[in-house]
């Protein structure tokens, strides 16, 4: 594979896809359209510049504390949304804009998979990804949401600038 590669901690659940149904409901579910309540008043309020004198960090926290609450209200009355219990997990080491590189040899080459990486920011998330295996360790990332694509952009953006730094560090 001729990308350069970021080192970054991330986990991912898989599983191959043979066109399963649940797999596509389960992505079109996890689209922004069928956000959380909270989340598509807040979209809607930004649309209509009514957040524009807020303070983004205050109303951020509090969107995540709602739903930390609705969480649990789910929980307490076991009306929680089931996912899909994907077969595989595994550590991924290395990541790019439409690349990703996990620890051990885990996928069949040419083979098409379904999976949810767990990204490690705030708030916390999953993207729902259609991914190629280029080889036992190695994919490309074949469908994602517009949403999802702009956050794991700008994460792989953030771990190249600490993989810079570092470099520079050492260099220094």
């Amino acid at each position: 594979m001729d990308v350069r590669l970021i080192p970054a901690p991330i986990d991912i659940e898989f599983e191959e896809d043979f066109g399963a149904e649940e797999f596509k409901r389960e992505f079109d579910a996890s689209s922004e359209v069928d956000d959380d309540p909270v989340g598509h008043w807040l979209r809607l309020a930004k649309a209509r510049g009514e957040t524009v004198d807020t303070d983004t960090v205050l109303v951020t926290l509090l969107v995540e504390l709602h739903r930390k609450v609705d969480a649990l209200t789910e929980k307490i009355d076991g009306t929680k949304k089931q996912r899909i219990s994907l077969e595989h997990k595994a550590r991924i080491d290395y990541i790019h804009h439409e690349h990703f590189r996990v620890h051990e040899k885990t996928f069949e080459r040419g083979k098409r998979y379904y999976g949810r990486i767990l990204m490690p920011t705030f708030p916390k998330r999953d993207l729902s990804v259609y991914f190629e295996a280029m080889n036992e360790t190695d994919a490309k990332i074949k469908l994602m949401h517009d949403r999802d694509e702009k956050e794991w952009s700008s994460y792989v953006t953030a771990r190249e600038r600490v993989m810079i730094r570092k470099m520079k560090e050492k260099g220094d």
